[in-house]
């Protein structure tokens, strides 16, 4: 398969770009070949018809993967370790190849999606070491005659279900931990972005994993993939990454079969700027927390409060910053700013943004969607927003910054946590005393002190609240894919 993009060179993708799903190690169309289109942001154009499978196909995924998981789960570490090290290294071969698949789909400029793809490939690295170290414990005994020990046993078929954001490294921090550990894993991808984990299943094949160990439903009935997910016994465990409103969905129709579940939700990020913050920094940082990927990222900062001593100064340097971001293709270098995913996307923050004006927020620079081009909504300041607006409350996923003025300390922590998601905060400081107290004193599991990039393999990523439950990445990010078993050996 070779595509022709507007405003770039023919590419082929070594190999890489697929349109059918993968289960037991083959290609499958769906069963009656019903298809769905995915689209290119930038311009809405088709740029490929994928297969639409349903439950009765992700039935026998699960099935497959079970009976595949039979003989994984007792692989040793060691080889399953040398099968994600291959893995890892495929990715970085491909790096390029992966990198222009994921902007096709998704329209983010090409190099965040090198940055995504070397990302995702960096927990296939990380966890394909972690793989080494399940280790139990020996537990002194309640007894002369006994002995206690604890072993680590892989939880069972593990499926995922993982967003359009972040097409590639939302696959790669859910599935390394769970094939480290021993588990087999069946991925639903978001029908926007299919194609980067068809990519991913490419390599994995060409990693030579054993069949039923990895597979990849694609599909646009979200719903009846789902349903099948939590209803299935054989599944053990299930991991998602996306809205609130779905988590608790799945979280419900999980309690039937008392799945294991990790969820990583919503969040409304705030980022706080103090009055001795250094403020080309504070600047520097919100920039790369707030317009990453057009801002639809769940740790991207949503609501940002800049003290009153140095509000003015902190929005004119922002809005000069602001200007400099160049809009366009994701295939073009320069461009900064790519699309928003869909005219869905683009509705619903020109609505959040109309609300907050006729509300009272003043419009600094943008507000206005552009009709002429794809999915695109220009950067945006609003000033003088307070916490009565939609906008306050809302998880934004767009390119659009409010600014909100506070006077102390204890003022903008209680801000800060009034929301119910708990997900990514950001604050800059000068006063390592107030380090202790902000961090201390903010309601989300990741904090970002003088910085607004906080997302790395070797830290656990994770919310609290209504962003969710569980780690992923670590050495914590292997738990969730785990059962610590109990062994009491008497009669000795």
């Amino acid at each position: 398969m070779k595509i022709n993009i507007k405003n770039t060179k023919e590419i082929q993708f070594n190999g890489l770009l697929r349109d059918k799903s993968f289960i037991n190690g083959a290609w499958v169309s769906s069963e009656n070949e019903s298809t769905f289109e995915v689209t290119n942001p930038f311009d809405n154009s088709v740029v490929a018809n994928v297969a639409s499978l349903g439950s009765l196909e992700t039935k026998n995924a699960i099935d497959c993967a079970n009976e595949a998981f039979k003989t994984w789960s007792k692989t040793t570490a060691e080889e399953r370790s040398r099968l994600l090290k291959k893995l890892y290294q495929l990715q970085m071969d491909h790096v390029e190849d992966l990198a222009q698949i994921l902007t096709l789909e998704q329209g983010k400029p090409l190099n965040e999606s090198r940055g995504e793809i070397k990302y995702g490939a960096s927990f296939i690295e990380w966890f394909a070491e972690e793989a080494k170290r399940t280790y139990g414990d020996t537990i002194p005994s309640h007894g002369v005659d006994k002995r206690i020990i604890t072993i680590k046993q892989p939880i069972g078929v593990v499926a995922a279900i993982t967003p359009w954001n972040f097409p590639n490294a939302m696959i790669t921090r859910k599935i390394a931990p769970a094939l480290a550990a021993g588990c087999t894993v069946v991925i639903k991808p978001a029908h926007q972005t299919p194609l980067s984990a068809l990519a991913l299943a490419a390599l994995v094949e060409k990693a030579g994993f054993p069949k039923g160990v990895f597979n990849v439903i694609t599909s646009d009935t979200a719903k009846e993939i789902g349903n099948e997910f939590t209803s299935n016994s054989l599944v053990r465990k299930l991991s998602f990454t996306g809205s609130t409103k779905v988590g608790k969905m799945l979280m419900r129709q999980c309690a039937d079969t008392v799945k294991k579940v990790s969820m990583e939700l919503g969040g409304n990020a705030p980022f706080i700027v103090f009055e001795d913050a250094d403020i080309d920094n504070a600047v520097d940082g919100a920039i790369a927390s707030k317009f990453r990927n057009a801002g639809q990222t769940c740790v991207c900062t949503n609501r940002i409060f800049v003290h009153d001593k140095v509000y003015n100064t902190f929005v004119d340097k922002f809005t000069v910053a602001v200007r400099k971001l160049k809009m366009g293709s994701g295939f073009d270098e320069e461009t900064a700013v790519g699309p928003l995913i869909n005219k869905e996307a683009v509705e619903f923050v020109d609505g959040l943004v109309k609300n907050a004006v006729n509300e009272g927020a003043e419009l600094i620079i943008g507000g206005q969607k552009i009709d002429d081009m794809g999915n695109f909504y220009p950067p945006t300041i609003l000033s003088n927003v307070n916490s009565s607006m939609e906008i306050f409350k809302n998880e934004i996923f767009g390119s659009i910054a409010p600014i909100i003025r506070f006077k102390d300390e204890a003022e903008v922590i209680r801000m800060a946590n009034d929301t119910p998601f708990g997900l990514a905060s950001y604050f800059y400081t000068n006063d390592y005393a107030k380090v202790w107290r902000v961090s201390e004193g903010l309601e989300y599991g990741m904090v970002g002190v003088n910085t607004g990039m906080i997302s790395t393999t070797v830290a656990p990523f994770g919310g609290i609240k209504e962003s969710g439950n569980g780690r992923e990445g670590s050495k914590y990010g292997m738990d969730d894919y785990l059962e610590i078993k109990y062994l009491c050996i008497g009669g000795i």
